[in-house]
């Protein structure tokens, strides 16, 4: 079937300007223009049409989106599958957040009671999500899939308080990084605690501490353009002073 952008536009909900703004980047163009200015759209812009709004639906900038659905490695079978998986992971995340809700209000109405680790089981479990959608891959083939489940499971097993610690010296952590790297100098006593306060803050996840491991994680953080980034945030380069930090100090 074919549809002209007005038609397209109405049975997308997708406006013309946005339809226009596609075609001039190239990420979505008529099938073929007529010379008094119609755009046709027919049944394979129609699904690639489908595919972008999919994309925009999971956050996906259109840069991104026209480099994967304009790629020979590009199939729509496997890019629907995914869209699958991605769209199923959000609606459990929203049904737990739901069940939350639900639990909380019956507490207030002398219902239920709810434990303090209760209130917080969605929002945990959400963040425990976005960081393996994140940074799983690299994590899991780095550390293997026992200890990352592991660390998620010591993760959702955290008491209220164990979690405001945790915030707490993840920002002391990172203003002492900040300090330290003012002063310059990786092997500073400041830098010292810098490197125990990074430990301590490891430890929360994992099992046990191992100083090859936090070797590791420290190279990692200047290997990753993800990790370095959060890092150079506090301070440009501090991503490469943390991991001069650790390594001095687990030699």
């Amino acid at each position: 079937m074919e549809y002209r952008i007005k038609q397209l536009a109405e049975l997308s909900g997708v406006s013309t300007r946005t339809l226009r703004y596609y075609d001039e980047i190239g990420l979505l163009s008529p099938s073929r223009k007529h010379g008094n200015g119609y755009r046709i759209y027919e049944s394979e812009e129609v699904n690639l049409l489908q595919q972008i709004l999919f994309y925009r639906e999971l956050g996906v900038s259109l840069d991104d989106i026209k480099k994967i659905v304009w790629s020979k490695e590009y199939n729509r079978e496997a890019a629907l599958k995914d869209h699958l998986q991605q769209l199923m992971e959000k609606r459990e995340n929203i049904n737990r957040l739901i069940a939350n809700v639900e639990k909380t209000i019956k507490e207030l109405k002398g219902e239920i009671i709810m434990n303090d680790q209760e209130k917080f089981e969605g929002f945990i479990k959400k963040q425990i999500d976005d960081n393996e959608k994140q940074y799983g891959e690299e994590i899991r083939s780095k550390y293997g899939n026992d200890k990352v489940d592991r660390a998620n499971n010591k993760l959702m097993g955290m008491s209220k308080e164990q979690h405001s610690e945790l915030k707490n010296l993840t920002d002391e952590l990172n203003e002492t990084l900040k300090a330290a790297f003012e002063q310059g100098d990786p092997s500073s006593e400041l830098a010292q605690k810098t490197y125990e306060l990074h430990k301590k803050w490891l430890c929360f996840y994992w099992d046990s501490y191992n100083k090859e491991a936090h070797m590791g994680v420290a190279q990692m953080y200047v290997d990753d353009s993800r990790f370095t980034k959060y890092y150079d945030k506090i301070a440009v380069g501090c991503a490469a002073f943390l991991r001069d930090v650790v390594f001095i100090n687990c030699e």
